[in-house]
C-alpha cells in the first residue's frame, strides 16, 4: 500500500522590489524631458540617455533630493557616502548596454514602513510592518513593444530616473504586500518624491515568493515575478504562485531547486517560466567611472528631513480627528486632487461639510457621469459653487444641481446659475407676498398651527418653495411666515 507523502504546514514568504519613477522635470543623467507619457516615440531621447560613444552623464540634483527625501519617509538611514554603479545586461531596450545603478554603496538602507490590514468594511484590523532593505537610484530602460516577429523599440523612457525600494522578506501573503505597497505608494506622494501614477507606468514592482516549513527560518530558492504594473496583478500574481509553488513542493517533495524568473500573464491569468534568477556575478557590477561619489553632509540631511510634510499616517490620524472615517481619510489621502479641494473648502466651513462635498457629492457626480477626478471641477471651480452657497445666490439644495452641471459640462458655478436663472430669491418683499398666497391657500395648516402643530408649517413652506420653483431663501421663508402669522 503507498501512503500519501507527509506535506508539513507551510508559510509564504514574500519581497518586493519597488520601483517608483522620480517627478523631475528631467531625466537622470540628462536634460531631456522626464514626462514621456503619450509621447511619439522616441522623441524624448539625446545622445546621452542614448548612450552613443564620447557623452558623460550627469546626476540630476532634484532626483537625488527626491530620493533622499524618500529614504527618510521610510526611515532609511543615509550613506553620507555612496556611488552609481555600472549593471550590465544586454537587452535591446537598454540603449548602453549597461544600467546605471547603485550596488554596494547604496544612497540609503535599513529602513521600514508600517501598514494597515482592513477588513471588508473599510476598518483596521491590524497593523504590520516591513522592513526596507535598502533605496537606491537608477535610470530606467526604453519599452519594447512586441507584434508578431517583430519588435519595436521606444526609449521615450530610457534615462527615466527611478527609486528601486528592495523590502526584507516580511511579507507573509498577497494581501500584506498590496497593502505595503498601497502605503508606500501614499509616503511617496506626500513627500513629493514620485507621482506614483500606475496607469502610467510610474511605479512597478518585481515580487519574490518562496514556500518554508512553518516555525524554521531559512529562506528557500524563490520564484521571481518580473514587471507588475498594478494592484490587482500583484496580488494576482502572488496568489497563483503561491498555489504552484504548493502543489510543486506536495508533488516534489520540497521547494524550488534554484532561484527563478517568471513573467505575469494578465490575460491569462498565469506566470511563465522565463530563466534561471540572474546573481551579481552575471551583471558584473563596477564603479560607474563617469560619475563622482556622492558625498552628502548630516546636517544637510537634517535639513531635508526637517522640511519633509506630514506622512500617510499623520494625515488620517488628522482627518480622523475631524470627523471624518478610515475609508474617508484614505480617500483624500490616495488623491491629491481631491486632498486639494477638502482642505481649501476645509478653511471655509467645517469638515463634514467639506467631506460632503468632496466625497459625498463631487464623486457620486463623477462615477455616475464615469469621470475621473482629472476630467471634474478643481479646487477653485468648487470654492466659488460654496461662496454661492454661503452668500445666499443659490440654495444649499439648489447647490447639489449646479454641481452635478459642473461635472456634466465643464461650465463653472456662476455660468450655470446665469444660465439656469437658478438665483434664490432673497428679497424680503417678493418673499412676503408668496408667503402670505401660501398662508391664503392653506388655511387648515395655520390652524393646525395655532393648535400646537408645529408641523403643520411644513405645508406652508412646501407650497411657498413651489411656488417659487425651489428658489426662495428658506431661512427667509421661515422667519417672514412665523411673523405673519
Amino acid at each position: 500500500m503507498v501512503y500519501p507523502a507527509f506535506v508539513p504546514e507551510l508559510e509564504v514568504i514574500i519581497g518586493l522590489e519597488v520601483h517608483a519613477q522620480m517627478s523631475t522635470k528631467t531625466k537622470m543623467f540628462c536634460g531631456c524631458d522626464n514626462d514621456a507619457f503619450g509621447k511619439q516615440p522616441n522623441t524624448t531621447v539625446c545622445p546621452i540617455c542614448m548612450g552613443h560613444p564620447g557623452t558623460l552623464p550627469a546626476p540630476n540634483a532634484t532626483a537625488i533630493e527626491k530620493a533622499i527625501k524618500a529614504s527618510l519617509a521610510i526611515q532609511c538611514s543615509i550613506n553620507l557616502s555612496n556611488h552609481f554603479d555600472r549593471k550590465h545586461y544586454f537587452y535591446p531596450d537598454l540603449p548602453m548596454g549597461f544600467q546605471i545603478s547603485q550596488y554596494d554603496f547604496p544612497l540609503s538602507s535599513k529602513g521600514s514602513v508600517t501598514y494597515d490590514i482592513f477588513d471588508a468594511s473599510g476598518n483596521v484590523i491590524e497593523s504590520k510592518e516591513c522592513g526596507i532593505t535598502r533605496l537606491h537610484m537608477e535610470n530606467d530602460a526604453g519599452k519594447l513593444t512586441h507584434k508578431g516577429s517583430t519588435t519595436l523599440c521606444d526609449y521615450n523612457r530610457a534615462g527615466t530616473p527611478l527609486m528601486e525600494i528592495v523590502t526584507e522578506p516580511d511579507l507573509r501573503s498577497a494581501e500584506d504586500a498590496v497593502s505595503f505597497a498601497q502605503e508606500l505608494r501614499r509616503i511617496l506622494i506626500a513627500v513629493d518624491a514620485s507621482e506614483a501614477d500606475m496607469f502610467k507606468g510610474m511605479m512597478r514592482f518585481d515580487a519574490s515568493i518562496s514556500l518554508r516549513e512553518k516555525g524554521t527560518e531559512k529562506l528557500n530558492p524563490r520564484s521571481e515575478i518580473k514587471n507588475l504594473n498594478s494592484f490587482k496583478s500583484l496580488e494576482r500574481a502572488l496568489e497563483y504562485e503561491e498555489k504552484r509553488l504548493r502543489k510543486a513542493w506536495e508533488k516534489d517533495d520540497g521547494p524550488l531547486p534554484g532561484d527563478i524568473t517568471v513573467g505575469w500573464l494578465d490575460d491569462d491569468g498565469k506566470t511563465k517560466m522565463l530563466r534561471d534568477k540572474e546573481t551579481a556575478d552575471d551583471y558584473r557590477y563596477f564603479p560607474e567611472p563617469d560619475i563622482p561619489p556622492l558625498e552628502f553632509k548630516q546636517k544637510e540631511i537634517d535639513t531635508i528631513k526637517a522640511a519633509l510634510p506630514k506622512l500617510p499616517r499623520e494625515m488620517k490620524e488628522e482627518y480622523m480627528s475631524q470627523g471624518l472615517d478610515e475609508k474617508q481619510a484614505l480617500q483624500l489621502i490616495d488623491q491629491a486632487a481631491l486632498q486639494t479641494m477638502f482642505t481649501a473648502i476645509r478653511e471655509k466651513t467645517d469638515a463634514k461639510r467639506a467631506s460632503s462635498l468632496v466625497l459625498t457629492q463631487l464623486l457620486g457626480f463623477l462615477n455616475a457621469a464615469e469621470k475621473e477626478v482629472a476630467e471634474g471641477p478643481d479646487a477653485d471651480a468648487m470654492l466659488e459653487l460654496v461662496s454661492k452657497i454661503d452668500d445666499g445666490t443659490i440654495s444649499g439644495n439648489a447647490g447639489k444641481d449646479v454641481l452635478e452641471k459642473m461635472v456634466e459640462t465643464g461650465k463653472n458655478a456662476s455660468t450655470i446659475i446665469e444660465e439656469e436663472g437658478m438665483q434664490q430669491i432673497s428679497d424680503d418683499s417678493a418673499i412676503e407676498a408668496l408667503v402670505q398666497q401660501a398662508i391664503d391657500a392653506n388655511p387648515k395648516a395655520i390652524e393646525d398651527f395655532k393648535g400646537g402643530n408645529e408641523k403643520a408649517l411644513g405645508a406652508i413652506v412646501g407650497f411657498v418653495m413651489k411656488e417659487s420653483k425651489g428658489q426662495a431663501n428658506p431661512g427667509k421663508v421661515n422667519k417672514i411666515l412665523k411673523k405673519l402669522i
